[in-house]
């Protein structure tokens, strides 16, 4: 892993009116959402993009590694930008999106962002993985998913099995308190997805209870779209987003 691209990453003015926190996907690094908290940051958000527990350094370190630590490390940034009631929308990637709904069914959450966010999934196999996770300690990658040329995550190029199933457990608890959401959602899903199948857009548009839920379909970028043809329509739509629901002219 390159630490030059890996690493977690501040910016923005600390005195900002609002704030936002981003979380990266599964497997993955602060490198999926660099660009976009770099853009929220010129536009004067204070800004987080946290490096999850178990992520950026070995796979191995994330098959030891539960997704509540996951969730403690988005808590805690959080916490930490809403100091003096300020308003914080959070921003979340594939499993970063289940940790975005996860915060706002327990803080008060200005907005979310989700992009090609993972709460369930139709493929059979997973539930396999607590058996498979005893005699196999890991698959090949599902990270890179990107069709512009030349571009990369930096994510694992392994998936730990332990760590799928911790990810399952996330997955049940945010789903049943998809009706504790109320903060205006923002979901952006890739019409081609080879990680994410639509199911989960389906289950938090159907279950949150947001009076405003918006989904935006993108027709040229695959899983990792904050970093493919998408990445600027994202940008300029989320930061359009972040400014009306923080009250940030």
């Amino acid at each position: 892993m390159d630490d030059r691209t890996t690493s977690p990453w501040r910016g923005g003015p600390d005195d900002a009116p609002a704030a936002v926190l981003l979380l990266h996907g599964f497997t993955g690094s602060p490198a999926s959402l660099r660009p976009l908290a770099e853009c929220l940051a010129q536009a004067g958000f204070a800004v987080d993009l946290p490096l999850l527990p178990g992520h950026g350094t070995r796979w191995q370190n994330l098959a030891r590694t539960p997704w509540t630590d996951w969730y403690a490390a988005a808590e805690r940034a959080y916490d930490r930008l809403a100091e003096g009631g300020r308003p914080v929308a959070v921003v979340g990637l594939s499993m970063g999106g289940a940790l975005t709904l996860r915060l706002a069914q327990r803080r008060d959450v200005a907005g979310l962002v989700l992009v090609n966010p993972a709460v369930t999934s139709r493929a059979p196999g997973l539930r396999l993985v607590p058996l498979l996770a005893r005699v196999v300690p890991s698959l090949p990658a599902i990270g890179g998913d990107i069709a512009r040329p030349g571009v990369s995550e930096h994510a694992y190029d392994r998936v730990p099995l332990r760590a799928v199933a911790s990810m399952r457990h996330l997955w049940r608890e945010t789903v049943a308190g998809l009706p504790q959401v109320v903060a205006p959602l923002l979901l952006f899903r890739s019409v081609t997805d080879h990680v994410v199948d639509p199911s989960s857009a389906e289950v938090i548009l159907r279950s949150v209870a947001s009076a405003e839920r918006t989904e935006h379909l993108l027709h040229r970028s695959f899983h990792v779209a904050t970093l493919d043809h998408d990445r600027d329509e994202i940008a300029a739509a989320t930061v359009a987003f972040v400014r009306r629901v923080t009250g940030v002219a």
